[in-house]
């Protein structure tokens, strides 16, 4: 079965300091997978959404490899809260918080997202 890609005008934006930033278009996030995109500052940043479609927005490197590859990590949950766990050495951080959900010292940043 094919499904019809989503016909929107939104796009997603993330708050760097005190404006908005366009990153995409909202149909570009495919529910369960992420997708990596460049900062004004050379930075990256790993973008989310999840099936009932909030938006997530994350740093893109993982801090216990250095690599860039949280966007290409598996999304779950656990106990309720949704997560990616890194592609290289599996550690799962939480999508809201940046907090990591196997070593309480460590944490992404986490940015705010919008469709608009």
């Amino acid at each position: 079965m094919t499904l019809a890609p989503e016909v929107t005008d939104l796009k997603v934006q993330l708050q760097l300091e005190d404006s908005w930033f366009t990153v995409c278009d909202l149909s570009r996030l495919i529910p369960g997978r992420g997708v990596a995109a460049l900062l004004p500052d050379g930075g990256q940043v790993a973008l989310f959404r999840d099936r009932s479609g909030a938006l997530y927005a994350i740093d893109n490197r993982d801090p216990f490899s250095g690599a860039g590859v949280l966007s290409r990590g598996l999304t779950g949950s656990h106990q309720g809260r949704p997560f990616v766990a890194s592609p290289l050495l599996k550690q799962r951080f939480d999508l809201a918080s940046g907090q990591c959900l196997d070593d309480e010292s460590v944490r992404v940043a986490t940015y705010a997202v919008r469709a608009a």
